[in-house]
Parts: C-alpha cells; sequence; structure tokens
C-alpha cells in the first residue's frame, strides 16, 4: 500500500472515530466523508472491468459496501437539543465500519505483502476474473458505496428527526 493508500483508509476511519463523540451534525458531517472517497474514486477508478466474472466481483463487493453503510448509518444515533441535531456513532456502526475498512486494507496488505498474490491469481482465473483493474475496481466501489451510503441514510434520519423536532437539517455553517 503507498502513503497516499494508508492516508486515505485512515481518514475514512477517523471519520467515524471523530462521531463516537457526540457532535453536531453540519455540512462537514457529510462533505468531509464524500470529499475522501471522491478523491479516492478520482485515484483509483480509470475503468470499470466488464469481461468475464469482473461485474459479479464488482457487484458482490459493492453490496457488500451498501449493507455495511445502510447498517452503520442506521446504527449512529441522531437527536435533536436545543435548536441543533446531534450525532453519535454507536459501538455497532463503528465495528461495521471498521469491519469494512479493515477488510480492504486486510487484503491489500496481504496480497501485497502477506503472500496472498498467487492465491487471488488462481482464484481469479478459477473464477474469470480478469486481473488486478477488476479488484481495485470492486474494493474502491465498496468503500464508495459503504460511505455514500452511511452518509445517505444519516441524512435521511436526520430529515426524520428534523420534521419531528423542527431543526434545520445541516444546522448551522461547517
Amino acid at each position: 500500500m503507498t502513503t497516499t493508500e494508508w492516508i486515505t483508509d485512515i481518514a475514512l476511519l477517523l471519520v467515524v472515530f471523530r462521531q463516537l463523540r457526540e457532535g453536531r451534525l453540519d455540512r462537514r458531517t457529510f462533505l468531509l466523508p464524500l470529499g475522501i472517497v471522491a478523491f479516492v474514486a478520482y485515484s483509483y477508478l480509470d475503468s470499470v472491468p466488464t469481461a468475464g466474472n469482473d461485474l459479479v466481483l464488482i457487484a458482490t463487493l459493492t453490496a457488500v459496501g451498501a449493507a455495511l453503510g445502510v447498517a452503520g448509518g442506521l446504527y449512529t444515533r441522531i437527536r435533536a437539543l436545543d435548536g441543533d441535531l446531534l450525532i453519535k456513532a454507536g459501538a455497532v456502526s463503528a465495528i461495521l465500519w471498521i469491519v469494512g475498512m479493515g477488510a480492504r486494507m486486510g487484503f491489500q496488505t496481504w496480497v501485497q505483502h502477506g503472500g496472498g498474490a498467487d492465491d487471488v491469481a488462481r482464484f481469479s482465473l478459477a473464477h474469470h476474473i480478469t486481473g488486478e483493474q477488476a479488484w481495485v475496481t470492486a474494493f474502491v466501489l465498496m468503500a464508495l458505496t459503504e460511505v455514500v451510503t452511511r452518509v445517505a441514510t444519516i441524512f435521511v434520519r436526520s430529515r426524520t428527526v428534523r420534521a419531528a423536532t423542527a431543526v434545520p437539517v445541516l444546522g448551522g455553517a461547517a
């Protein structure tokens, strides 16, 4: 893994760790994680391979990311207090985030430094996955989908809380 990949992965982990303490729900809650994944998508998504079973791999990991993201968003507490919406990631939300991020980081480290490259190559050949770009695309889309669905779930839930309490969804300025 490159230094940029480590920094990006750690930044995404810190997004949820920051939410382990209750804080105000504001634009930064939404824009910071979306900005990070936009950078990652721009940096790593050159193409979407469609040969063999590449799309099956990509769709599977994207679905896993979506499930982790929605569940993480559902296990994040949102409440109104004194005209603000407050957000706090629960233990389940943090664990799901760590599982998703950790799985990607662990897989990449195992392939690059743990001798897993031959195993992945054999698996890819046996399952008609055409190459490294399919794996990169699948894991990047898994991360992107996890972040976007988590943020979207929190946004939708915040609108419900806002409607019940008449609090602006994005609070004040970032």
